[in-house]
């Protein structure tokens, strides 16, 4: 057994020498200036173009791409491979491809006023290729809404008390904005106050759990449930109980009315608050860590309790690679993070010196979740499963354990550290809603028929998100989605890094590209691998071959299901290689031209 700190040591270095080092010389390649202005200034709405302050945006940005990801990634990567290749790949990905991934995206989007990734590449290979992006960014959005809402109703079954606190600092986040932009009084005593409250809200729902129906078996005691009876006429609940089908339409409902408001009213000064809660629970879990080890406080020996390694096919039959870097995607490298940074992050940024520790240093901030959940899963130790029925209770049991280092007891420590997870999960949830209304704005632009009109109203297009999201939750499919979100995930990572590629080539002949074309080239190598291992291995060969059905067998739903997950992933693949030949194609052009393309690395109708 090795000791959990060593986990930690070998993240904080190779973290640390990327931020201080090549993030600095990242800064310097993209020229960041802030002599100009940039579009938060430049197209100020009071709706989405709001210029924020830096530890402001800074919890935006972190909460939004923090979700459950980084959680469920590293937990079933650790039981099924083992911590050691977990772990590498979390502290070497994340700086030299994670990292550069986001940062890129933000830089590129601040020099083209704001817009996504989609808009910018389209400006350098044609329409088709905007759109075949934007579609492709707008589906997967679709799977990370659906994902994310099934995971908060989750939480909040397995801990009703993180249900009553995040009602609690949803509406102080209201109060909140309204103090900072409507009443404009001062910041920092305004932070003080709503901090406090936050965390007594924190004790209240400890003190008075709320559930919709009975909830899980752990829960407490003294919970406040609202409805009686088993919730029979609920969609799913068959699949996923009454009280968590119950959540989820509540948690859909939100996400849609959150991503409609002014930035002000509740995104930014949620995210800002639930910042402090965020950082807690993680910095608070890495410096148990530390304590316990050093001065022996721990109640438990903060030590892995996993094997180092379980072998290259790992304890589930499954090969390492290439599914190791699919399964951990957030927490090292998650094209959803491009779609935050290009699409609320740099309508937000104050000044263009604030991406570097926005961009690339939260995305470190994002590795420490990680690792914090892989120590977790190290000492916990679980029976071999994966996904987030091990992942959800493995993170909040294994948290409470480092939290009784800091003298918390585990009954406290378990509960708050559910309340991190899903302060992460509801920026994520409506963050995702926002930005598909964006994706799909671009694709429609100037709306000419009724149904362009509603596919981007506000309110409209969280409906076309919502509707489909809910349906994949309750007919039990996001369980055989899972590892579709991740293939889509880790192929919009390439495709953002191909972005970036095409605008540095562009921008300037003399311009080096191996800082995002080679993640980019692995990132696309090991996602096409990858689900045409889902598609031929997992689905055509195990379940129509080997006839490995299941204790359902191969009833009529499972066959299309997995019929159906074959042509995702294919459809995946062969939009993704397009792409790439495409962009690869106007790389080519690029470097073949003599002198500067864009003088300041903006749009080349500019020059």
């Amino acid at each position: 057994m090795v000791q959990i700190i060593w986990l930690v040591a070998i993240v904080l270095t190779l973290f640390s020498v990327g931020y201080l080092g090549y993030s600095r010389y990242l800064s310097q390649f993209v020229d960041l200036d802030d002599t100009r202005e940039t579009p938060a200034h430049k197209y100020e709405d009071g709706q989405e173009y709001v210029p924020a302050k830096k530890p402001v945006l800074l919890g935006h940005h972190y909460s939004s791409i923090a979700g459950g990801a980084p959680i469920v990634g590293p937990i079933t990567a650790g039981v099924i491979w083992g911590w050691v290749p977990a772990l590498l790949w979390i502290a070497i990905g994340n700086p030299l491809m994670g990292a550069v991934h986001d940062f890129t995206a933000l830089s590129a989007s601040l020099r083209h006023e704001g817009k996504s990734i989609g808009y910018i590449i389209g400006e350098y290979v044609g329409e088709r290729g905007k759109n075949m992006l934007l579609w492709f960014a707008f589906l997967t959005i679709i799977l990370v809404v659906a994902v994310f809402a099934l995971v908060v109703g989750i939480v909040f079954n397995a801990y009703p008390e993180a249900a009553t606190a995040s009602l609690i600092y949803i509406g102080l986040a209201v109060f909140f904005g309204a103090y900072l932009y409507q009443l404009n009084l001062p910041f920092v005593p305004g932070t003080v106050a709503f901090v406090v409250a936050m965390f007594v809200g924190v004790y209240a729902g400890i003190q008075l759990p709320v559930a919709l129906f009975e909830p899980a078996a752990r829960a407490p005691a003294n919970t406040l449930v609202l409805f009686s009876g088993e919730g029979a006429w609920l969609p799913g609940v068959g699949a996923l109980g009454a009280n968590t089908a119950a959540w989820v339409p509540v948690i859909l409902v939100y996400g849609a009315i959150a991503s409609a408001l002014p930035v002000w009213v509740l995104l930014q000064p949620r995210d800002y608050l639930s910042s402090f809660l965020l950082y807690t629970g993680v910095g608070g879990a890495l410096l148990a860590i530390i304590v316990g080890t050093v001065l022996g406080s721990s109640s438990e020996p903060l030590v892995t309790n996993l094997e180092p390694y379980y072998g290259f096919i790992g304890r589930s039959g499954a090969p390492l690679f290439p599914l190791l870097f699919i399964t951990i995607a957030c927490g090292t490298i998650s094209g959803f993070h491009s779609l935050v940074s290009s699409g609320t992050t740099s309508k937000q940024l104050n000044k263009e010196s604030d991406a570097r520790l926005i961009g690339y240093g939260g995305m470190l901030g994002e590795g420490l979740l990680a690792t914090v959940a892989l120590a977790s899963v190290a000492i916990v130790s679980p029976d071999v499963g994966s996904g987030i029925g091990l992942a959800l209770p493995t993170f909040a049991e294994g948290g409470g354990i480092m939290l009784t280092s800091l003298g918390l007891p585990a009954s406290f420590g378990g509960p708050f550290m559910a309340l991190v997870l899903v302060s992460f999960l509801l920026t994520s949830t409506d963050t995702a809603v926002r930005l598909g209304r964006y994706m799909l704005e671009e694709i429609v632009g100037t709306p000419e028929t009724t149904a362009q009109s509603f596919a981007t109203d506000r309110f409209g297009n969280a409906a076309v998100q919502a509707i489909p999201a809910y349906i994949l939750i309750t007919s039990g499919s996001w369980v055989t989605l899972w590892q579709l979100f991740g293939g889509a995930n880790q192929l919009l990572a390439a495709l953002a890094l191909l972005t970036a590629t095409v605008w540095l080539a562009n921008w300037d002949r003399s311009k080096q590209l191996i800082s995002t074309g080679l993640p980019m080239a692995l990132m696309t190598t090991i996602t096409v691998i990858g689900l045409g291992w889902l598609a031929f291995h997992d689905n055509l060969y195990v379940k129509f071959v080997q006839g490995e059905w299941g204790e359902a067998g191969p009833t009529v739903f499972a066959q299309a299901s997995a019929l159906v997950q074959v042509a995702i992933a294919l459809t995946l693949v062969g939009l993704a290689l397009s792409l790439v030949y495409i962009g690869v194609g106007n790389i080519r052009k690029a470097r073949d031209r003599s002198g500067r393309a864009v003088a300041d690395g903006g749009d080349p109708g500019d020059d």
